[in-house]
Formats: C-alpha cells, sequence, structure tokens
C-alpha cells in the first residue's frame, strides 16, 4: 500500500478547511496511509527585513527536512514547479510506487514559501498554478488531486 504524507508548515483552524481535508482522508484510506505532519510555522515580524524572512524560511525548513523519511520520493509545492494534469500526477504516483518507493512525501510551505534546502531534496517540484494559494486551501486541493489520482489508477468514474 502507497504512505503518503503531507508534511505542512502550520496549522489549520478553519473548519471548512478541517472537514473538507478529513473527507479526502477518509477516501483515500481505501488506496493509501495518508499522515498529515504538521511543522510550527515562524512568526514573521511586522515589518521584516530581508534578513528576517530568509531566518524564518531557514527554521521552518529545517524543521521540515527533520521529518522527511530517507527512503521517501519528496514533492515540493512551488510556484516555480512543474505543472501536471491529473493524469500526469496519477502516472507519476504509479510509476514512484512501481519502481522507487511506496513512501511519497508532499511538502507545502508557509507563507513565504520554502527553503532552498527543502527544494533541493525533492525529487520533483509540482506546481498548481503560477498563482498564490493559502498553504491550509493547498492541502484540501492536493488532497484532492490526489484521490483523483487514485481514482484514475482504479478506473473509477470520479475523475471525468
Amino acid at each position: 500500500m502507497t504512505n503518503i504524507t503531507l508534511l505542512c508548515v502550520g496549522k489549520v483552524k478553519e473548519s471548512y478547511f478541517t472537514e473538507a481535508i478529513a473527507e479526502y482522508e477518509k477516501r483515500l484510506r481505501k488506496f493509501a496511509k495518508v499522515e498529515i505532519i504538521e511543522v510550527a510555522d515562524e512568526r514573521i515580524p511586522d515589518t521584516p527585513s530581508e534578513a528576517d524572512l530568509l531566518k524564518v524560511l531557514d527554521v521552518e525548513g529545517k524543521r521540515l527536512l527533520a521529518k522527511i523519511p530517507r527512503d521517501a520520493f519528496v514533492l515540493t509545492l512551488e510556484i516555480e514547479g512543474k505543472e501536471m494534469t491529473s493524469p500526469d500526477l496519477a502516472d507519476l504516483i504509479a510509476k514512484v510506487g512501481t519502481y522507487e518507493t511506496s513512501k511519497l512525501v508532499f511538502i507545502i510551505g508557509g507563507s513565504l514559501g520554502l527553503a532552498k534546502e527543502v527544494k533541493q531534496v525533492a525529487n520533483t517540484a509540482l506546481s498548481f498554478s503560477k498563482m498564490t494559494f493559502p498553504h491550509q486551501l493547498m492541502r484540501v486541493v492536493l488532497l484532492e488531486q490526489i484521490y483523483r489520482a487514485f481514482t484514475i489508477l482504479n478506473h473509477i468514474a470520479y475523475h471525468k
């Protein structure tokens, strides 16, 4: 069975997001073991300098790196990443599971994104859009797309 980990900076506080996340976690249980790991987000000063912003990214990055299993296939969510169709993501999940590892880790950064050290450990940088989205919403969107990928792989009509 595939092991999917969402490694995320910060907590989701809004009930409408937590309900949607719980729904997709429940749906995914048929196909994969899903775990969401949250690391604390670092407070950004009110008027941050460039050094302050880099320090926030560095601290959050170290927290993320400490949680990545050594034998995992790592996908970071980045604006600069590769855009994929839903079938492309399904193919990637299938190929990784068949030829590399059963552990996939998707990393969602905080409000400043991801430290370069986190980006460097990624096997794949994935972009959902050139637009910026709240990281809480991206959890829902990512889980939905992972669920959609598994329905594609299992020939279930959901993806149409």
